[in-house]
């Protein structure tokens, strides 16, 4: 009962209590071409509330937000990028390259689509991707009753060789990523090695033939709310590049 407890509660700082429900993007919104589109997916344990904070800004710099639900707990990684890229069919997102801002499990599961050829993208901003897994997931898959309560797609996000995003190549769009550096989880933060964001360690976030890079001194849980990260995403999508303020 003891290690049950302790499993709820370090599952509770992994979701950071986040709302259980949330609808995509509404469907009466107008049409624009893939070109003008972001569409936006959020991590583990969250939903498409998460992701809300960049719909204004993204909207505001002319693109059409597409703001992606999809059950993270409830599939494995492979499953759940079917269902994300059937959304996608289903709104007409499937003929051209798209853009395309993520956050943690998100940027996996855009891989992985990418890897199965069921997406073409143009640009994409990961906020703090486990590309090459998290150290969290290493300890915490350990502990009885992990997978009932964090699903089968977090199983997948370890540091093996044989993890999901350890088993995906290189990505066939251009990327920029963005790394957290500030930790509010000391437990998380003593598995990690070097910098982390309390979830994912700047060294994992990196990917090979990324275009750009950022560290920033940001959260896990809310770093694509902030408006420095926010600036360096409209710059990515505009350009390619991420602004030189760094």
């Amino acid at each position: 009962m003891r290690c049950y407890r302790i499993l709820l509660l370090l599952g509770a700082q992994w979701l950071a209590l986040a709302p259980t429900t949330a609808a995509s993007q509404p469907p009466d919104q107008p049409a624009m071409t893939n070109a003008a589109s972001v569409v936006l997916l959020h991590g583990l344990g969250r939903t498409a509330r998460a992701m809300a904070c960049l719909e204004a800004p993204v909207q505001q710099a002319g693109y059409t937000v597409h703001n992606i639900a999809y059950p993270s707990r409830s599939k494995p990684i492979p499953a759940l990028a079917d269902g994300v890229a059937q959304e996608l069919r289903k709104l007409g997102l499937s003929e051209r390259p798209i853009n395309v801002v993520t956050h943690s499990m998100g940027g996996i599961l855009l891989r992985q689509m990418a890897a199965d050829e069921q997406v073409a993208i143009k640009r994409a901003v990961m906020f703090s991707p486990p590309n090459h897994g998290s150290e969290v997931i290493d300890h915490m898959r350990k502990l009885p009753g992990f997978a009932s309560v964090m699903g089968p797609a977090a199983l997948q996000l370890h540091t093996g060789i044989d993890s999901v995003p350890n088993s995906l190549g290189p990505v066939p769009f251009d990327v920029g990523i963005i790394a957290g550096t500030r930790s509010y989880n000391p437990l998380f933060s003593r598995w990690i090695a070097g910098e982390d964001d309390g979830k994912v360690s700047v060294a994992s976030a990196r990917l090979d033939g990324m275009q750009a890079f950022a560290a920033l001194p940001l959260n896990h849980t809310r770093m694509m709310c902030d408006a420095q990260a926010q600036r360096y995403v409209l710059a990515f999508l505009r350009s390619g590049q991420f602004p030189s303020e760094q």
